[in-house]
């Protein structure tokens, strides 16, 4: 029988769904990054977000690490035992690509203090007695969406931006193929993309190349109506030169979903060392834009599908090439 640990809290939450989806029988445990050392000699397949050194020294028959996201910022890709595949999902995009678009939209219309106002009987609008009315606000049509990084994410997200009437451009490495809801150019086009953006999606991956790529220089490069949105991860931008941009309203308002601290214990955890909770042109969301119904069933569906490969000894969907 094929034994499967699946490790950590985000694993964990997808068991039922892919348990539901198994046609072969397995032995699934839970466990967490600790623990699962002591299992690690006899587990076939192992569903985590990290993958160390003592889990590789550990594992005596691991076919298959299995990674519930997108992101192998915690895996180990040196210490992967050799014979071991190493697969991610994907699933999230349109989630993440609606959360984008609901965020600008929230920000340019300033609809949380909107909100806030209302509650307390406040009408900051033009039905308010005997005040100005607001400056109206902008629409997204005609606007500029700029992506940085246009793979999954950024592709789901280009046609919803179209569908707004915005024009949209994009930056990625390989420029090769034709598109036609963006136009798409080169990592040499950044300050040029970044210059025309009213609105900025980052949706690359965090690497050696892309960490602190958006500094105050480039930061100072955008439109002071620009607004930012992190989905991708907190480190492509600088944090200190992220919060002086936006307490010195530099650029306009930020939506991040993505930061710089995450919680180790239970309890409150302020998601960075600067205080953008302060900020008022921020909106701040806990790492949630993927997290919909929609992600959680293509994952559970993927995964169950790589278990019942490895069973059979087959490679898995989302093959990630060896390293080193």
């Amino acid at each position: 029988m094929l034994r499967v640990a699946i490790c950590g809290t985000f694993a964990a939450s997808l068991e039922p769904r892919v348990r539901a989806r198994l046609a072969t029988p397995c032995e699934i445990t839970l466990a967490d990054e600790k623990s699962v050392v002591s299992r690690m000699p006899d587990v076939d397949v192992l569903v985590t977000m990290a993958f160390t050194r003592d889990m590789a020294n550990a594992a005596k028959r691991l076919r298959l690490i299995q990674v519930p996201g997108a992101g192998l910022d915690r895996i180990d890709r040196f210490a992967v035992p050799p014979g071991t595949w190493l697969a991610n999902v994907y699933g999230h995009e349109t989630g993440i690509a609606e959360y984008v678009l609901g965020a600008m939209l929230t920000l340019t219309r300033d609809l949380v203090r909107l909100d806030a106002a209302l509650r307390r009987g406040t009408w900051e609008s033009q039905w308010a007695v005997g005040g100005e009315p607001p400056a109206p606000f902008p629409e997204l049509a005609g606007k500029t969406l700029g992506i940085l990084g246009y793979g999954r994410i950024g592709q789901c997200l280009a046609p919803r931006a179209r569908a707004f009437d915005m024009t949209v451009l994009a930056i990625r490495r390989d420029v090769s193929q034709a598109d036609a809801h963006a136009t798409v150019r080169g990592p040499e086009a950044l300050d040029d993309v970044l210059a025309q953006s009213d609105g900025l999606a980052i949706t690359l991956p965090l690497t050696n190349d892309t960490r602190g790529l958006l500094g105050k220089r480039e930061l100072s490069s955008m439109k002071r109506t620009a607004v930012l949105v992190n989905v991708a991860r907190a480190e492509v931008v600088d944090e200190d030169a992220l919060y002086a941009a936006l307490a010195a309203r530099t650029i306009a308002a930020a939506a991040l979903d993505v930061w710089y601290r995450y919680p180790t214990s239970a309890g409150a955890t302020l998601p960075a060392r600067r205080p953008f909770h302060e900020l008022p042109n921020v909106l701040m969301t806990p790492h949630i834009s993927g997290w919909t119904e929609g992600m959680m069933s293509a994952r559970a569906r993927v995964i169950a599908e790589n278990i019942e490969r490895a069973a059979r000894g087959e490679p898995p969907l989302n093959l990630i090439p060896p390293s080193g």
